[in-house]
C-alpha cells in the first residue's frame, strides 16, 4: 500500500478538526457529546449458531460456517441500497443484518427482505481534500464492526472530518448510542491514520488496529488500541517500534488465538541497519505487549520494495501459523515459537495475498492477488499446493455449505467453488464492490458488502 494513484501524494499535514458526533433520533440533533457508558440495565442477546458476530465468524477468523445451506442455485433475494459503500463484512445477529457505511452509518436490516430496521448517523466522514492521500471517499467506516453478546452491543470504529476517530458502541436491537469514546492510535498524526482491519473482542475489550492511508503518506506509525467495551476505563495500546509507517492494516484485523492476539505489520520506513519491527508477526499479550515476533530474513529488502506481511492477516492451521505478504512467500511458523528473525519452520513461494484466508481443519484458502490458491498444511510442517483459481482481482473467501466461497471483487462476481479440485459449482453477479470484499454466509442467504449498500443472495 505505497504507491497512491494518479499521483495523488500530499505531505502537508491537515490540521485535526473537532468534529461534532451526531446522536440522530426521530427528533434529535447533532452536537457535541461526551464519553458515554453501558448502563447496567441492559439486556444483551447472546450469538446464535447460525449468526455471524464479527469479521470470517469467529475470534480465529477462519470463516467457516459448517451450519451453511447448502450451495445450490443462486438467486438475487433482496438488494438494500444504503448511504454509502459497504467495505466491512455485514454482521448477522439476532435476526438482524448490521452493516456500516463508509458516510459513517450503521443499519440494522431485516434479512427475510432486506427492509432497513433502523439506522444511526454518527457524524460527517472525512473527504478527500482534508487528508493527505488515500483512495476512499468519503472516509468513515471501514473496518468490519463487531458484536459484544455480553453488552449486546455493536462496536465500529468512524473517521470523522478532520481525521478524528471514535469508538461507537450501538445497541443492536434499537440503534440506541450507548458507548462513545476517542480512540486515536498513539503515536504520529491522526489524520494519517486509516482504520482498515476489523474490530476485534478480547478480554472484555474492543481491539482496533491502525495503519495508513493509501499511498503510505504522512506521519503515521501502525498500532492497536485495545478499548474496554463499557466505554471508561484505562486505553491500552501498542505501536510498531519503527519511525514511521508498519501499519496494521489487513482487512481481516487482529486474530484472537487464546492467550494473544495475531497482527501482521506492513513495511517500515527503515531498509538497513537493525531491524526495525515491521514487516511481521507479532504476539500480543492482553496488556499490548509484545510476546513473540516473526519477520523474513529479508524483511530490509521487503520494506524497500513494498513487499512486506502487512497484506494479509496470520491464521492459524493446528501447531503452526500460516502468513503470507505481497512477495508471494508463504511462511509456515511454529505456533508455540514465531521464529523472531527469519526462523520459520517452512517456505514455499505461492502468490501476492491480500485479506482474510480461510481455514477448514488443515486447509487453508488463500486470497491471491489475480485467484484463489488451496494450501493442505501437514501436521509435519510440510506446505502443498493442490489447486489454483484465477480471478480478475481475488476477494477473500469462505467456506460452508459444502462450498469455497468468493467474490472476484475485479468483475463483480460472487462464486460457488468446489472444496476439492476449484471448479465453479455456482455464481452470481454482485455489481460493483470494495476491494478485498468477503462474503457472509448465515440465515441460508450469502451477504456481500457493495459500493452501495448489501445484496442478499438465495443458495437453492
Amino acid at each position: 500500500m505505497r504507491r497512491p494513484e494518479s499521483g495523488r501524494r500530499r505531505w502537508a499535514a491537515v490540521p485535526v478538526a473537532a468534529a461534532l458526533l451526531a446522536a440522530c433520533t426521530a427528533g434529535g440533533g447533532t452536537g457535541s457529546v461526551p464519553t458515554r457508558t453501558v448502563t447496567a440495565s441492559r439486556a444483551p442477546t447472546p450469538a446464535g449458531p447460525g449468526d455471524w458476530p464479527t469479521y470470517h465468524r469467529d475470534a480465529l477468523r477462519t470463516g467457516s460456517a459448517p451450519d451453511a445451506a447448502p450451495v445450490g442455485p443462486l438467486g438475487t433475494a433482496w438488494q438494500a441500497r444504503l448511504d454509502g459503500a459497504v467495505y466491512g463484512q455485514p454482521l448477522a445477529v439476532g435476526g438482524r443484518i448490521l452493516a456500516a457505511t463508509e458516510n459513517n452509518t450503521v443499519y440494522a436490516l431485516d434479512p427475510a427482505s432486506g427492509r432497513v430496521l433502523w439506522s444511526r448517523h454518527l457524524g460527517p466522514p472525512a473527504r478527500d481534500g482534508e487528508l493527505p492521500c488515500g483512495n476512499i471517499d468519503p472516509l468513515g467506516i471501514t473496518g468490519t464492526p463487531v458484536y459484544d453478546p455480553d453488552t449486546g452491543l455493536v462496536f465500529a470504529v468512524a473517521e470523522l472530518a478532520g481525521g478524528r476517530h471514535v469508538l461507537a458502541g450501538l445497541d443492536a436491537g434499537s440503534g440506541a448510542l450507548v458507548v462513545e469514546r476517542e480512540a486515536e492510535p498513539p503515536k504520529g498524526d491522526p489524520v494519517a491514520h486509516q482504520q482498515r482491519g476489523a474490530l476485534a473482542l478480547w478480554h472484555g475489550r474492543v481491539l482496533i488496529a491502525y495503519g495508513g492511508l493509501y499511498g503510505d503518506c504522512g506521519d503515521y506509525v501502525g498500532s492497536v488500541v485495545s478499548v474496554p467495551t463499557g466505554g471508561a476505563g484505562t486505553v491500552l495500546s501498542y505501536a510498531v517500534p519503527t519511525g514511521r509507517e508498519g501499519g496494521i492494516w489487513a482487512s481481516a484485523g487482529p486474530v484472537v488465538d487464546g492467550d494473544r492476539v495475531l497482527v501482521s505489520v506492513g513495511n517500515g520506513e527503515s531498509v538497513s541497519g537493525s531491524y526495525d519491527g515491521s514487516d511481521s508477526v507479532l504476539a500480543l499479550s492482553p496488556e499490548l505487549q509484545r510476546v513473540d515476533w516473526f519477520a523474513p530474513a529479508t524483511w530490509a529488502d521487503d520494506n524497500a520494495q513494498d513487499l512486506d506481511l502487512g497484506s494479509l492477516a496470520p491464521v492459524r492451521v493446528g501447531a503452526f501459523v500460516l502468513a503470507v505478504g505481497k512477495r508471494g512467500e508463504a511462511y509456515l511458523l511454529d505456533a508455540a515459537r514465531l521464529g523472531g528473525l527469519g526462523g520459520q519452520v517452512a517456505q514455499q513461494t505461492v502468490c501476492p495475498a491480500y485479506g482474510g484466508a480461510a481455514v477448514d481443519g488443515q486447509t487453508v484458502y488463500l486470497p491471491c492477488q489475480d485467484g484463489l490458491v488451496r494450501l493442505t498444511v501437514g501436521q509435519d510442517g510440510s506446505l502443498r499446493q493442490d489447486w489454483r483459481v484465477p480471478l480478475g482481482r481475488g476477494g477473500s473467501p469462505v467456506t460452508g455449505g459444502g462450498a469455497v466461497w468468493v467474490v472476484d471483487d475485479g468483475s463483480g462476481v460472487l462464486l460457488a467453488l468446489d472444496p476439492g479440485d476449484g471448479r465453479v459449482l455456482q455464481r452470481a453477479a454482485t455489481g460493483p464492490v470494495p476491494h478485498f470484499v468477503s462474503p457472509v454466509l448465515a440465515g441460508g442467504r450469502v451477504l456481500v458488502g457493495t459500493l452501495s449498500g448489501v445484496t442478499a443472495f438465495t443458495v437453492g
